[in-house]
């Protein structure tokens, strides 16, 4: 008689869990048990007593079913609130106020528990009125090296990049510099100095189209730059966003205005350029942009700008960078040459909140 009592409150341990957890049924027969915490197209989180918080990809669950409610959020951005079973290929959800809706998977874009939902709502919310102060957020790259001996020799570069980016806009800037000197038998020269730095802003007109304003500065010691500035704007065009892959195509045009050594000139010019991000792999990344500017006022001249970094993350927020910044003028001044190429490595620094 004992027996049978204790086998039946085991039994009844063990059953009530299971009935107040959500449940996923795999392809292989496998059941998982926990609190569902959201799912997109692909993969579904759940956190589990056991397992701890689990990624399963969609299309190996046969069946779901959750006794906690959850948010659905479909295509058509409608949010329906309930409690959600598989019935073949639809979505059964118990709600509140309208009783059991089916909806076809292929209709929810997004599944989140109440505390996801209570985070995603505040981060939208802030997307759609930030202000000015929100939502930067950036990297700062520095590098040193140095030789002591025979040769002394000092090379330092620094880099920052920072961005705002709101449902309707983005702003952003940057600037990068390097600096080396070299010491041999007593005599001391410098044997690079440049600086270059800007700034952006793209304003969304549709899902696809932007329009966009921008201003520049450079400083060169060996191209006998003292200040080029330039403002300029135009449209672009998304061309591609996904996870891994994003490219921006963009046109316009510029007011170009260079102060060297012994000249000054201001040109008019055309702009056409492209901007490609690509994720090769969770810890790497590769940065790249090009714009050619033709001169409008001296027909035939032309420059072209050219940078791409290579990011490699060591930690959520440290890693280690290569980049490459060319700038190509097609009329130096004399006895000077067209490109300056720099080339720098170090330690990059993430700061701010996630975009």
């Amino acid at each position: 008689m004992k027996r049978s009592v204790f086998s039946s409150l085991a039994a009844f341990i063990t059953i009530v869990p299971m009935a107040l957890a959500d449940q996923l049924i795999l392809k292989n027969g496998d059941r998982l048990t926990g609190s569902i915490v959201k799912a997109d197209d692909k993969t579904l989180t759940m956190k589990s007593d056991l397992a701890g918080t689990v990624s399963v990809p969609l299309e190996a669950i046969t069946q779901i079913s959750s006794s906690q409610p959850l948010f659905l959020t479909l295509t058509d951005n409608q949010v329906l609130v309930g409690s959600v079973a598989t019935a073949e290929d639809k979505l059964a959800v118990t709600t509140a106020d309208a009783g059991t809706v089916t909806v076809a998977r292929s209709s929810v874009q997004g599944v989140r528990s109440k505390e996801e939902q209570d985070a995603y709502q505040k981060q939208q919310d802030r997307l759609s009125n930030p202000r000015l102060s929100d939502l930067w957020s950036g990297t700062v790259d520095t590098g040193l090296s140095m030789s002591r001996g025979n040769a002394d020799t000092t090379t330092y570069t620094f880099g920052a990049n920072a961005s705002r980016t709101t449902k309707r806009d983005k702003l952003s800037a940057y600037m990068t510099t390097i600096y080396a000197r070299n010491k041999t038998a007593g005599v001391s020269e410098v044997t690079a100095n440049a600086k270059r730095g800007g700034a952006r802003y793209d304003l969304n007109i549709s899902p696809k189209l932007f329009a966009f304003g921008a201003g520049t500065l450079e400083n060169d010691e060996f191209q006998k730059l003292d200040l080029r500035l330039t403002l300029g704007g135009g449209l672009g065009w998304h061309a591609r966003k996904t996870d891994r892959v994003t490219l921006d195509v963009f046109f316009g045009g510029t007011l170009n205005k260079e102060y060297f050594t012994d000249l000054d000139r201001t040109s008019g010019e055309a702009l056409i350029g492209e901007e490609l991000g690509w994720k090769a792999s969770a810890r790497f990344t590769i940065r790249e942009r090009a714009t050619i500017l033709p001169n409008l006022t001296e027909t035939g001249e032309y420059r072209f700008n050219f940078d791409t970094t290579a990011v490699t993350t060591l930690n959520t927020w440290l890693s280690w960078t290569v980049s490459v910044s060319d700038r190509y003028l097609s009329n130096p001044v004399p006895d000077t040459k067209s490109n300056d190429v720099l080339v720098t490595t170090g330690l990059q620094v993430k700061f701010g909140a996630k975009q």
